[in-house]
């Protein structure tokens, strides 16, 4: 997620939101730099600082490295529990053996037989009621186990072994995820502007770890009075100047126009100039030489096209 730093919102309003120069538009403004502020996405022990501030990185460069035991332990159990749960889910696709369907067609012949004889005995007087129920109990089991099991598993059971099985496996992916997230990479080409943690501190998930600053092209915010707004146009060229180098001219370029009014910033000193409505005007000004620095201010000067 990238957030704007350092903007103290320019102090950048026009001198009387007009030129001396009906020809160009001038205006001052802060320098602003496109910074990510990267945090930890595990938590553990910070084991390895690699970058620190001031080195130049590139996307993907290492920059930390956070210890990943208790991760790699937590994702070994779950592998177990997602192998056993895959299994238990070919074994429902599958129904049951060979093997256990003729033992329990063999347990119902028995039962069926068993019951027949009770049957006779009890006719003959030979045996009490409560021997004959448990025979019909026996037989009745039996054959209930004998169609279950030709029939094997019902379809909402295949379907509750399949979302065990589903569950597990994303849940290994979740704790896999954790284990690479250990190991923390640049996702921008850019400069190290600074380092929250040291090696041998307990990082949480969430905690910051790095503010990495893009330094090749520098933002500038400048605000435009109404009756300046129809003479500004995206793309239009943009002349930078700042006090460190007053002989050095900086060439940019309007990426954005607010198409909102807003008052003039508090910090604009006459009472005049506060209550005027203004546009915000963003420039783009390229830094291949990062001699331009955050937080400084800029006059900005836009030609405007007769």
């Amino acid at each position: 997620m990238k957030s704007i730093i350092l903007c103290l919102i320019c102090t950048g309003f026009l001198l009387g939101c007009n030129s001396q120069d009906s020809a160009t538009i001038s205006a001052t403004g802060t320098i602003e730099a496109t910074d990510v502020t990267l945090s930890a996405q595990a938590g553990g022990q910070v084991k390895h600082v690699i970058a620190d501030e001031g080195d130049v990185v590139q996307i993907g460069d290492t920059l930390l490295l956070i210890d990943k035991t208790d991760w790699i332990y937590q994702m070994e159990q779950m592998r177990g529990g997602y192998e056993m749960a895959e299994a238990q889910f070919q074994l429902a696709l599958k129904g049951a053996r060979e093997e256990d369907v003729i033992q329990a067609e063999a347990n119902y012949t028995n039962a069926e037989a068993d019951l027949k004889r009770m049957e006779e005995l009890y006719r003959a007087k030979s045996v009490s009621e409560k021997q004959l129920d448990d025979a019909r109990t026996r037989f009745t089991v039996s054959q209930q186990v004998w169609e279950k099991t030709k029939r094997g598993s019902r379809q909402e059971e295949i379907d509750a072994a399949r979302a065990r099985r589903d569950q597990t496996k994303a849940q290994m992916a979740s704790l896999q995820k954790k284990v690479n997230d250990c190991v923390v990479v640049s996702p921008i080409t850019g400069t190290v502007t600074k380092r929250f943690i040291e090696q041998g501190e307990l990082a949480s998930t969430g905690t910051a770890l790095y503010r990495i600053s893009d330094l090749s092209t520098m933002d500038i915010t400048i605000y435009v009075s109404e009756s300046n707004l129809p003479k500004v146009k995206l793309n239009q060229k943009a002349i930078v100047h700042i006090d460190a180098f007053q002989k050095k001219e900086y060439e940019g370029k309007v990426i954005f126009i607010s198409s909102t009014a807003e008052f003039t910033p508090k910090n604009i000193q006459t009472n005049d100039e506060r209550t005027k409505l203004v546009f915000s005007v963003k420039v783009k000004v390229p830094n291949p030489d990062g001699t331009l620095k955050a937080g400084i201010p800029a006059d900005v000067t836009l030609p405007i096209a007769n």
